[in-house]
């Protein structure tokens, strides 16, 4: 397919289109690039599809391939050729390929690899006369990452965030942090938050439906790196003796949990169910009457956007959250959800006791106004003449 017509390449060392946040998030933009005619091949990090495969879902006069790189090391491979792969290979087979094709990128654009798979892409790109885009979505704190401070992964995301992103010819930032650093850098910018086909998403579910129920929570996430559950589980645990409410955290184990609260038993009121596909999900956000998302006021925080927050609204279903990164633009206190003053367990009660005696009716208007938001700010479409225009106007585009 790459025989005919403009194309952008979308790398990276990624999983896709399943297996990881940044999965829904190269998918999205992804497809707001195809809406507006333009194909979109990404190169993911994967073994396979070996040659350019449609994916399914898309929509527009463009089309979304993909193809798998190899970036990723093999499962059985031992930890000396995982570590070289990931650190002194990483890039190669991507340049590869791009070399292999019979035509050139308009542009490429790359999310996620650090340093070393940026240096790479970057000297293609740069030897082609092809403009290449950083896609920035994270400022990792120096504990997010194996290491810590002095850690190859931690240094090599330093070095892409201080030299290589800010030498591209154009960035698309997924929060107004990461959108203000670059443009103080001089350079072209684009503030994209996560996207996805919201008119696809289906909303209702038996929460809206429910009489008399307990309130039924959701958590989704990897506690540690940046969500904070165990002040949300002591508080569901708390406002769980006096009223009727079930929290079900999705993601980490029992034993994780566990280990989050001194080994100690898990309250009655808490159900962990574990890791589930992500195409499961949106049923299981939908069934709910609130998701919740709590994290720490740091600049991670604040430089990155929550996906599962995005989802949450295109389901309907209202979020329970602190106010980091961007999310305030989006989340009014009693219209789309309820917002927590601070990350304590006990601000955390306080909203948990006032979401659990809401009227019927405000809870559906939350749920209504909720997934209006989701149409209104996150779908793909909504950004798909803003990036054309954005990478039209890029310096070295072919």
């Amino acid at each position: 397919m790459t025989g005919r017509g403009a194309w952008v390449a979308y790398v990276g060392p990624f999983r896709f289109p399943w297996g990881e946040p940044g999965s829904r998030r190269v998918f999205g933009l992804a497809q707001s690039i195809a809406a507006t005619g333009t194909d979109v091949v990404v190169v993911s990090g994967e073994s396979g599809p070996t040659t350019p495969a449609a994916v399914t879902g898309t929509s527009g006069s463009g089309t979304v391939w993909h193809v798998g790189a190899g970036e990723r090391p093999a499962g059985g491979a031992n930890v000396v050729s995982k570590a070289f792969q990931m650190v002194v290979g990483l890039g190669e087979r991507t340049v590869r390929w791009l070399d292999e094709q019979p035509s050139r990128p308009s542009c490429v654009v790359v999310y996620g690899g650090g340093a070393q798979y940026m240096a790479r892409v970057g000297r293609w790109c740069r030897r082609n006369g092809v403009a290449v885009v950083a896609d920035v979505v994270e400022w990792y704190a120096p504990h997010q990452l194996p290491g810590g401070a002095l850690g190859p992964p931690h240094l090599s995301a330093k070095l892409a965030l201080h030299h290589y992103y800010p030498r591209c010819q154009g960035v698309i930032a997924i929060s107004s942090l990461l959108e203000h650093h670059y443009r103080g850098r001089g350079r072209r910018v684009l503030r994209v938050p996560p996207t996805l086909d919201v008119l696809d998403v289906k909303t209702g579910g038996q929460a809206i439906r429910a009489e008399v129920s307990p309130l039924n929570v959701v958590y989704f996430g990897t506690p540690g790196r940046k969500d904070l559950l165990t002040p949300i589980i002591r508080a569901a645990d708390a406002v769980a003796r006096t009223t009727r409410l079930t929290l079900s955290v999705y993601g980490p184990s029992i034993e994780q949990v566990r280990g989050l609260l001194g080994d100690a038993q898990l309250p009655p009121s808490v159900r962990v169910p574990g890791r589930v596909p992500q195409q499961d999900v949106e049923e299981i956000v939908r069934e709910a009457d609130f998701s919740i998302l709590v994290r720490p006021s740091e600049r991670f925080t604040h430089a990155g956007f929550p996906t599962k927050f995005v989802e949450s609204m295109a389901c309907g279903t209202p979020v329970i959250a602190n106010l980091t990164s961007d999310i305030g633009q989006y989340l009014k206190d009693g219209r789309q959800g309820l917002v927590c003053v601070d990350h304590s367990s006990d601000e955390i009660q306080r909203v948990l006791r006032r979401a659990a005696v809401l009227p019927r009716p405000q809870r559906e208007e939350m749920r209504l106004a909720a997934r209006v938001t989701a149409e209104s700010f996150f779908d793909y479409r909504r950004f798909a003449d803003p990036l054309a225009a954005f990478l039209g106007s890029l310096p070295g585009r072919r």
